[in-house]
């Protein structure tokens, strides 16, 4: 079974030889003819992945409170910019803009909203799911492209589909792995000759099993770099979710999610979600680099209990049938839950302003 995408893949790399990883992983989300971003609807039930505001309103309605709460350790200044970059379908900027409406009027009624998004049918969907906020609402292919002034900002698995370098022990130390073909013709892994500067890693090598992979993305710290360059130039904060660690380490993190099931990386290009964990230690390192001060990051469980998920949960189920309530704990229960698998402990939530301001849930750092 191969896809549009896999024979174009093909094609490039006869002509040309391997291609790297981040190439590879570049085309499977953005080709302009067959890029899964270009070509489908991802998110909810019907896509191949359900995102955390696709869970329950409670998600964006947390994010929310969040906002208010940094805006209020901010000093409540007016005329803020609220963006969110990479909006999915605009269901948690829904669910915040509906919080923040009800619990902190003043910052509602003099913010302008903003939303970072570069497809074009993203931007058809998100028009529609915030229709009531109508001219409220500004659109931007780039993040710079985003008025000047005091700015909140929140990415929920924006990192996640930003690419990654990967990089494979050999007897000759790590060098850069590649997307070549096989003998018979199909798509394998394979390492080039690229090589890594050992103070990246963090142990040395010569404890590392041949084939143990590292992985690190430049692309994903100059996103970083920008949104700490923009809270430098007109201060505020920045959070940051997604699926990741906390800690850098070896190991191999691309998947592929096709039609909620994970899928062999190079088995369907184009036709499946890309993604790999994020490192939230490199994005702390790029900040502290920036100047930003760093709040904290934390499991999303830890972040949505400390916020007051549950509290909100018991008011939205208060009065309501059983079944009702029964909906409100598993969506919870799936958001904030610890163990293996669920999303309150495979996620991450990080917090970066600037000025320095304490922001609940997270606890000081140094």
């Amino acid at each position: 079974m191969t896809t549009a995408l896999g024979e174009k893949i093909k094609a490039i790399i006869q002509a040309n030889g391997p291609i790297s990883v981040t190439d590879y992983f570049s085309l499977c989300l953005a080709d302009p003819e067959h890029g899964y971003y270009r070509t489908r609807e991802p998110f909810g039930r019907s896509g191949d992945f359900v995102t955390a505001p696709e869970v329950s309103q409670i998600f964006g309605e947390m994010i929310g409170v969040f906002v208010v709460h940094a805006w209020q350790r901010h000093g409540t200044p007016a005329d803020v910019r609220l963006v969110e970059i990479g909006p999915g379908r605009g269901t948690m900027m829904a669910d915040m803009l509906r919080v923040i409406a009800r619990i902190a009027p003043p910052l509602f009624d003099t913010m302008s909203v903003h939303l970072v998004e570069t497809s074009e049918r993203l931007r058809d969907v998100q028009s529609q799911t915030l229709e009531a906020y109508g001219e409220r609402i500004a659109w931007h292919g780039g993040f710079d492209e985003v008025p000047p002034g005091f700015t909140l900002i929140a990415a929920n698995e924006l990192f996640d589909a930003i690419p990654i370098r990967q990089f494979v022990r050999t007897q000759t130390g790590f060098r850069e792995r590649m997307v070549g073909l096989d003998a018979d013709g199909e798509l394998t892994f394979a390492a080039g000759v690229a090589g890594l500067d050992p103070a990246l890693l963090p142990e040395p090598v010569q404890n590392l099993p041949l084939g143990t992979l590292f992985e690190i993305s430049p692309a994903r710290q100059a996103v970083m770099m920008a949104i700490c360059e923009r809270l430098r130039a007109y201060g505020g904060t920045a959070l940051i979710i997604d699926y990741g660690h906390l800690v850098t380490g070896f190991g191999d993190t691309l998947q592929a999610v096709r039609m909620h099931e994970f899928d062999p990386p190079l088995a369907h290009p184009g036709e499946a979600d890309l993604t790999s964990h994020v490192d939230f230690q490199q994005l702390a390192e790029t900040a502290r680099a920036a100047g930003l001060h760093l709040n904290g990051a934390l499991h999303q469980g830890d972040f949505l209990t400390g916020l007051g998920i549950l509290e909100r949960a018991a008011a939205l189920g208060r009065d309501r049938e059983p079944q009702t309530q029964q909906v409100i704990q598993s969506a919870v229960d799936r958001l904030a839950g610890a163990g293996e698998g669920r999303m309150g402990e495979l996620f991450k939530v990080m917090a970066v302003s600037d000025p320095a301001v304490d922001l609940m849930p997270f606890r000081p750092v140094d």
